[in-house]
This record gives C-alpha cells, structure tokens and sequence, in this order.
C-alpha cells in the first residue's frame, strides 16, 4: 500500500552537480520513490572520483586532518563555497541539525560522502527555494511553502504546515536558512517515523527513550 503522507525527491528539478545527474518528479498520488535510506534528497554513490571536483575542493580546504567537518568547520565551508548565493549564510544552528540529518556515525562531522550528498540537497532546496519565491522578495510565505513542500512530495496537512509557518518564520516570512533548517528537520524526523513504521500504515508506537533520542538529536 501506498505510505500516507511521506516525501521525497525535489519535484521537477534537474540537479546538477559534479559527476552526478539527477531528477526527480513530482509524484501524483502517494511518496516518492526514496534512492536511498533517507527520503528528501538524491543518494551519493560512492562510485566516485575526487578528481577535479569543486565539490571536493571546497570540502578539503576546511576539513581536519581527520578529513571530516564538525558543525563550524561545515559552516565555513559552505560560506566560502558560496553556495547560499545572495542568501545569509548558514546559522551554526542550522550547519548542526544537517550534520544529524547525515552524520550516520553519530561523531557530529561529516566525511565527503556524506558532505556530498548535503550539497546535492542544498543545490535542490535553493532552487526550489527560487521556484515558489515567485515575488523574488528572498523569502517565502505560508502559500509558497505550501507549494515547496508539495513540490518536495510531501503531504501534510493545513494545520502542519501552519505550525511550521508559525516555527520558522519571522513575521509571516521565512528566510532561507530557515527554509533549510525546515526542510533538514522534515526529511530527518520522516525517516526516524518511516524506519519505524514497519507496516507503512502512518502509524507509530513509540517508547518514550526511543523518541527522545530520535528528536532531540535534530
């Protein structure tokens, strides 16, 4: 059966990025079909040469000499890659919840795998943070999240979405790293329930250590 209510992929959006060609479209009825674990963004795979790659560039100019990215050094990683363009930077709050939403050995760093796979999601969320900013004011409003979020795959319901207007927003309006933030909590906390949700019925039994654990590290 079809599971109620989950996303995935970026809508009708052709990502581009080094080495990697991807699209995705907007499922009619019903989720996405997920190209990995996580729901929201493109996979990596792994079959990959660093060679030549801006990607990499940027990534290995800021990494330590344990070849990952803690939340700060991810943050000025991304502020000199440019890749938020006219936008403000990453907030360190927000470089943190995307290091959750990938760090999948729970050090809070990211090797480059995981770091290319956040850059493939960032290219995807900006442009279609660009798509439903129809009046170009550099923010959008509940309607065009609305329409962002279903362009994602995503369905929720009005009240849902009006909660999360009312999180993210300052003054009715919501800035880009808030987008972001938005969209990395929403992918992450759907595949904490979905991985749970062994029936895909939209339905959870949760033990309370399991929940706490699950969002508090998002």
């Amino acid at each position: 059966m079809a599971y109620p209510g989950y996303g995935g992929g970026f809508g009708n959006f052709s990502i581009q990025v080094p080495g990697i060609q991807m699209e995705q479209p907007v499922p009619e009825t019903g989720p996405a079909v997920l190209l990995d674990e996580y729901c929201g963004f493109p996979a990596f795979s792994d079959a990959y040469s660093s060679a030549g790659d801006s990607v990499y560039t940027y990534f290995s100019a800021v990494a330590g000499q344990d070849g990952e990215l803690d939340a700060e050094e991810l943050q000025r990683c991304l502020t000199q890659s440019g890749i938020s363009g006219t936008y403000s930077p990453f907030s360190l709050e927000t470089c943190r919840i995307m290091i959750a939403m990938l760090g999948r050995d729970y050090t809070g760093k990211l090797g480059f795998s995981e770091f290319k796979e956040l850059w493939a999601a960032l290219n995807a969320w900006k442009q279609n943070f660009m798509t439903v900013d129809q009046d170009g004011s550099g923010t959008v409003e509940h309607h065009e999240l609305r329409q962002a979020i279903g362009l994602m795959g995503y369905r929720l319901s009005p009240q849902t979405i009006t909660t999360i207007v009312k999180r993210y927003s300052k003054n009715g309006r919501i800035f880009f790293d808030d987008y972001v933030a938005c969209c990395v909590k929403l992918r992450a906390l759907t595949d904490f329930f979905r991985k749970r949700d062994h029936l895909q019925q939209g339905s959870v039994n949760f033990m309370y250590d399991d929940f706490l654990q699950g969002t508090m590290a998002i």
